[in-house]
């Protein structure tokens, strides 16, 4: 008798504590998930700068192929506020960027998020205050392959990963530019 009472005990606790790393694996899906889109609301505003500055060029006198490359943000305040309500909404707050910076040539956001809420009461002493940190890393990385010797005056015909973009900058409206997806693509990094 005295066996199956302590071999019931270390059942439970072996349960208790597998429970225990289900709610911590549990929350730090969460918090990936919010990282992730934070990373991706912050690429994606990026990529919305991208545009504006591209019909500005195109308006104006500026070189429009540069934008086509995927210039350097000039601005990043509203990758931040983009960032922040998409971890909000996924019950995390950004800790940590969006950081801009380089991922293979082009530019990229790094995001640090942290939960709202914290593990929760287990059997495993301290979790009760902790929460769930991750961190993700969104790209934006042109479509478009511009030719070396193209020229900015002219009209060009661009492939934007097989589909055929038509820029004349002698004849242009800001309503014929196309949608920021075709000419720009927003990802996760490895």
């Amino acid at each position: 008798m005295p066996i199956y009472i302590w071999l019931t005990g270390i059942l439970l606790f072996a349960a208790f504590a597998f429970f225990a790393f289900a709610q911590a694996a549990s929350a730090r899906n969460g918090a990936q998930s919010a990282a992730d889109a934070a990373a991706l609301a912050a690429a994606q505003s990026a990529r919305d700068e991208l545009m504006l500055g591209l019909g500005d060029a195109l308006e104006g006198e500026g070189n429009w192929l540069d934008w086509l490359d995927g210039r350097d943000p000039e601005d990043d305040s509203a990758s931040g506020a983009a960032a922040s309500r998409l971890a909000a909404a996924n019950d995390a707050q950004v800790v940590n960027g969006p950081a801009f910076r380089k991922v293979n040539g082009y530019p990229g956001y790094e995001v640090g998020v942290e939960t709202l809420h914290t593990v929760g009461d287990t059997i495993i002493p301290g979790t009760e205050n902790q929460r769930a940190k991750a961190h993700a890393t969104a790209v934006v990385q042109p479509r478009c392959d511009v030719p070396l010797d193209a020229d900015p005056k002219k009209p060009l015909e661009l492939d934007c990963d097989g589909t055929t973009v038509d820029f004349d900058p002698e004849d242009f409206n800001l309503d014929d530019l196309p949608d920021a997806s075709d000419l720009f693509a927003v990802h996760l990094a490895d």
